[in-house]
């Protein structure tokens, strides 16, 4: 007999800690800004990785009370613990609100701006999932804010600038990234879609596929600039990184792959942690970058 999981359980599990691999984002322009070897730039990118986790998981809360409806009709979503009735309510909002304030009181004090950034995202994250998720292709730029302002988070955490491309590339894989959860939404849901998420009635197969494939052009074309621009080769003392486009296209293809023909990859998290072929693709990205900006 399966022993019933405590109050505490059920709140850790709901804020989803898998999912808190996206916050890994915050260490691109640690990487980006050579700084990776040094320790109080470094310590300072881990706090505020571990805090954005906070965040998220804060957020994660408060979006599964509201869709807790929606969320029974997911044959994956309906066993969290709030769509399944294990975790009250009242006990999921008070720990949702108490972690939102815990984590941005410590994100001013790790620094003004970037405590600015930590409430812009916390703000993002409540209106989409108030308001803005019901918005057909508003939903989608909102998701992909998030990811860009744990990018930007990174960045104003260790004081750094960020080079122009390369925000435009954070932004393009964000959509690309908000695209395909749409596409497997649609695809796992199928006729209870609707009933799922309002949203998802004024989307289709056809039209996201569409969409997805203008991004991934733009997205390989603009990270290959980012690679030759000028500001980068004189910032880097070097033109290499464009070796490592057929990486990022690489995760690209195995991503789209993975999310429309493999059962089982709902989602991003999942993927990073459980795809060999995308797990040594990320990691022989990284050593490249390192390699390259490094030695």
């Amino acid at each position: 007999m399966e022993r019933s999981k405590s109050a505490g359980q059920l709140i850790w599990l709901s804020m989803r800690p898998r999912h808190w691999v996206k916050n890994i984002l915050i260490f691109v322009p640690l990487v980006f800004a050579r700084d990776v070897t040094h320790f109080a730039p470094f310590v300072k990118a881990l706090i505020a990785f571990i805090i954005f986790c906070g965040i998220s998981g804060a957020g994660y809360l408060l979006n599964d009370v509201i869709d807790r409806e929606g969320d029974r009709l997911h044959k994956i979503k309906a066993n969290r613990p709030i769509a399944a009735g294990q975790l009250a309510i009242r006990t999921a909002l008070r720990a949702s609100l108490l972690i939102f304030v815990i984590s941005l009181a410590l994100s001013f004090v790790l620094g003004r701006w970037f405590g600015w950034a930590a409430l812009a995202f916390t703000l993002v994250f409540v209106a989409y999932s108030l308001v803005l998720k019901n918005v057909v292709i508003v939903d989608l730029f909102t998701v992909a804010a998030g990811y860009v302002l744990r990018v930007v988070a990174g960045a104003v955490v260790i004081s750094v600038a960020l080079s122009n491309w390369l925000l435009i590339t954070a932004m393009l894989l964000s959509l690309f990234l908000a695209l395909s959860k749409r596409s497997v939404e649609i695809r796992v849901l199928q006729e209870d879609a609707q009933s799922h998420r309002k949203t998802l009635a004024e989307y289709n197969l056809y039209l996201l596929d569409q969409m997805t494939a203008v991004i991934t052009s733009a997205l390989l074309v603009a990270y290959t600039l980012y690679t030759r621009s000028p500001e980068t080769m004189q910032k880097f003392h070097t033109a290499k990184l464009v070796y490592t486009v057929p990486f990022v296209l690489y995760g690209i293809f195995r991503y789209l792959y993975l999310v429309h023909i493999r059962e089982g990859y709902h989602t991003l998290e999942r993927v990073l942690v459980t795809d060999k072929p995308m797990i040594i693709n990320l990691g022989l990205y990284c050593l490249a970058v390192l390699a390259i900006l490094y030695l």
